[in-house]
């Protein structure tokens, strides 16, 4: 099971939510390309570039092939009100635990056999390496984390118009309530599961170096 993985939002932004998305290459392809033919996209498909009749199109084309979406997200007031010291953790320590959130989500609906496809240009190389091995950490020997292009790879192009719409939503962008009514069919359905991070805890990854 492949599972594509991508972010929207930071510390900056007092939002961030991370979306991983199951699918097939071959199925994410052939959503991206479906899209491209219709709305003449050319470039990388990003969330933050679209607009709300075509990410309404792009979501539910996504359903119609049998996506599968766990979105982790929090926002940075909560995490600062619950650390120690009231502060605000560093963008990757956010990052790690919402990456962490969504593989414990997945793994027992895998059966615990997992491919994880990483967006890789968040950070530079050496912190990207730290964050692989937490995550391969945790899958052990029943699965891979792969960092990928997103330029490349059409499921991470996915999972961010995924992690982009609940930002939306989150932040209380003007399109956000019409993204919501967009996204809610799905959630009930459960083909969208929503998972809140509230605080870091001290067993929260922390990459380091």
């Amino acid at each position: 099971m492949a599972i594509y993985c991508d972010e929207s939002g930071g510390v900056g932004a007092g939002v961030m939510a991370l979306a991983a998305v199951s699918l097939s290459a071959e199925t994410a392809d052939a959503i991206v390309e479906r899209f491209r033919a219709v709305i003449g996209l050319r470039g990388e498909l990003k969330g933050a570039r679209i607009g709300l009749a075509e990410r309404a199109f792009f979501i539910e084309t996504l359903f119609r092939y049998g996506g599968r979406v766990i979105i982790a997200h929090t926002q940075m007031r909560n995490l600062a009100a619950a650390s120690a010291d009231g502060r605000v953790p560093q963008d990757i320590h956010v990052y790690a635990k919402l990456l962490q959130t969504v593989v414990d989500a997945w793994l027992p609906l895998s059966g615990g056999c997992v491919e994880m496809v990483v967006d890789d240009g968040r950070y530079d190389a050496r912190l990207n390496g730290l964050l692989r091995a937490d995550v391969q950490g945790a899958i052990g020997q029943w699965g891979s984390v792969v960092l990928a292009d997103s330029h490349q790879v059409s499921g991470v192009q996915i999972a961010d118009v995924l992690a982009n719409s609940l930002f939306q939503i989150i932040v209380g962008s003007q399109y956000g309530p019409r993204v919501q009514t967009l996204l809610d069919p799905f959630i009930a359905s459960g083909a969208v599961s929503l998972v809140e991070v509230l605080a870091l805890s001290e067993s929260s990854p922390m990459p380091k170096g």
